[in-house]
């Protein structure tokens, strides 16, 4: 458990943890062939890290294994962050970045003033890299608009990592959604998700333009609306772009906030009854559905059904992300 940032004597000490069951820091240290005051130290590392929790009589138990390998992944995960972003701060990387593009030399055959105001991108793929990349360099506000109104597992996944990285920036969101929204609670969820975050998200149940604009100096719209798997329009002419914006700010006045659709609430998990709460608590500490099953009370076929519908809810691919996005919205 080395990677995981455990030594080996707070390692030999959870082990054993989990062979007595509960124990002492004495009845550790017979255990273990160790002194008394080296294991009480061990011990209370693993408290400290919610590896182990306190039981009766000064006597410990061991967190369930799943949930504490889950709890020391989020740990190395956050500490790696950190680390990442104070070192991006420190050597000014996106700054030295946005240089080089400053610079730029223009394609071969191009100049700089010839470079298209309006360029056509076909395929999903590629309408995605452009996505990644103009949302990379946004640096002030990001405008979007989603017709549809509500989002596939799939596109959850990949807009995550993108929206989570702009936030933590402190670039404005704002979103206008349309009303299929407020009848899908994975949309919900996510939408709740964003909000949490800083993001300003309205639903409209009037029609919707599909766009988006990066800090007012590029925009995507679809090359057909009826049919957007044909491509998009990457604008980059000011005009252009400033009726983009101006058609979206119209939008957003005509749109109502999230919020006050959730009854000033941007949590569905407020929403959960107590048997979807246990369902999920179970899924940090059991491995089978039957254990799970039984514990909550219920048949294993209805637990399975229980957790199909939570993972949807939460737009979850597997169970484990379930569990770690459970925890993070504050449901358990």
């Amino acid at each position: 458990m080395a990677y995981l940032g455990v030594s080996d004597e707070d390692e030999r000490c959870y082990r054993a943890l989990l062979r007595l069951t509960e124990a002492t820091a004495g009845e550790l240290a017979d255990e273990l062939g160790t002194g008394p005051q080296q294991t009480a130290a061990a011990l209370e590392r693993l408290l400290t890290r919610d590896l182990a929790e306190p039981s009766v009589d000064g006597r410990s138990r061991p967190a369930p294994p799943a949930k504490a390998v889950q709890r020391l992944i989020e740990q190395q995960v956050h500490e790696l962050r950190q680390e990442l972003e104070r070192v991006v701060v420190e050597e000014d990387v996106v700054e030295s970045l946005l240089n080089e593009r400053a610079t730029a030399r223009p394609a071969p055959g191009l100049s700089a003033p010839d470079r298209p105001a309006i360029e056509r991108i076909e395929g999903l793929e590629q309408i995605r890299a452009h996505i990644d990349e103009l949302t990379f360099y946004t640096r002030s506000e990001g405008l979007t608009t989603q017709p549809h109104g509500t989002l596939t597992a799939e596109s959850i996944a990949a807009s995550r990592p993108l929206d989570t990285r702009i936030l933590r920036r402190g670039v404005r969101m704002r979103t206008i959604m349309g009303a299929a929204a407020a009848g899908d609670p994975p949309t919900l969820a996510y939408l709740s998700e964003l909000v949490a975050a800083g993001a300003e998200i309205r639903i409209s149940d009037r029609p919707l333009e599909r766009l988006l604009v990066f800090d007012r100096t590029a925009a995507l719209t679809p090359i057909d609306p009826t049919a957007s798997v044909q491509g998009a329009l990457l604008v980059r002419e000011p005009g252009l772009v400033a009726n983009l914006v101006s058609l979206f700010e119209r939008m957003w006045n005509d749109a109502t906030d999230i919020r006050d659709l959730l009854g000033h609430t941007s949590d569905p998990g407020a929403q959960l009854t107590d048997v979807e709460r246990r369902i999920l608590s179970t899924m940090y500490q059991v491995d089978k559905d039957e254990s799970g099953a039984r514990e909550v009370g219920l048949s294993v076929r209805t637990y399975r059904k229980y957790i199909a519908d939570l993972m949807h809810r939460l737009g979850a691919a597997n169970r484990f992300q379930a569990a770690l996005l459970a925890r993070d919205r504050g449901w358990i």
